[in-house]
């Protein structure tokens, strides 16, 4: 295992702050001064500031995984990597290594989930979940009843039809949209289909998760109930 990520995992900090205090010489791994992009197996005593590393044992009754609602702000990049300027790892900040379910367009904002634990992504991913998506749209010329109906029906888009959805008027130049797919950017290339360009698109709910109060680039943890309305059958959070 890589030393930044031995360090983040006992929760003492991140791995881009753990990198610092290796780079800084505040971390030693069997009496050595380690170096960046170290690693490190079973058996081997790391210590930071002369203080042995200790594994982090999850309280009784506390979750092993992080699972966050987060707001995500135009101009933000649900990635990992980390060389992306704007990226929703760096942007969060979290102490726990955490990575986006799925993803919203950089333009776009509102309701995005994050996690620590992978073995629950492809489960809430997964088409036949049909983990209904709803969407806040404003576009740039008024909106007719005959488009909202062609957009509930279906587009092409990309050489594929759209799956049947919801959408219902919010005045004169915004809709609200509910979905079961996720293609990439599928709202704008929905709207150009009808000659329409986005101008606001903002998320609200993700199944059961909805955006509600939260302002944009504020985050909160998922609540039990959440959780097991997400994962039906999962136990283990």
């Amino acid at each position: 295992m890589r030393l930044n990520k031995h360090i983040s995992d006992s929760g003492a900090c991140s791995r881009r702050e753990a990198d610092r205090l290796i780079g800084a010489g505040r971390v030693t791994v069997n009496g050595q001064r380690a170096r960046v992009g170290a690693e490190v197996g079973e058996g081997d005593v790391v210590m930071v500031d002369g203080q042995v590393l200790q594994p982090r044992a999850a309280a009784p009754g506390k979750r092993r995984h992080v699972y966050i609602a987060l707001h995500k702000p135009p101009g933000i990049t649900c990635t990992t990597e980390t060389a992306v300027k704007g990226n929703i790892v760096d942007f969060v900040d979290h102490r726990e290594r955490i990575f986006p379910i799925g993803r919203l367009d950089k333009d776009s904002e509102g309701l995005i989930l994050l996690t620590s634990n992978g073995d629950i992504v492809n489960a809430i991913l997964r088409a036949e979940n049909k983990l209904e998506k709803e969407y806040l749209v404003t576009v740039n010329h008024a909106l007719t009843q005959d488009i909202l109906r062609g957009m509930a029906r279906g587009v092409p888009i990309r050489g594929q039809m759209t799956l049947p959805c919801r959408a219902s008027p919010l005045g004169k130049f915004g809709f609200r949209i509910t979905l079961v797919q996720g293609l990439n950017r599928q709202i704008r290339l929905m709207a150009a289909h009808f000659k329409l360009r986005v101008k606001r698109l903002v998320r609200v709910r993700i199944g059961p998760v909805k955006l509600a109060h939260l302002k944009p680039g504020q985050w909160r943890n998922l609540t039990d109930a959440e959780l097991r309305a997400l994962l039906p059958g999962h136990t283990a959070f």
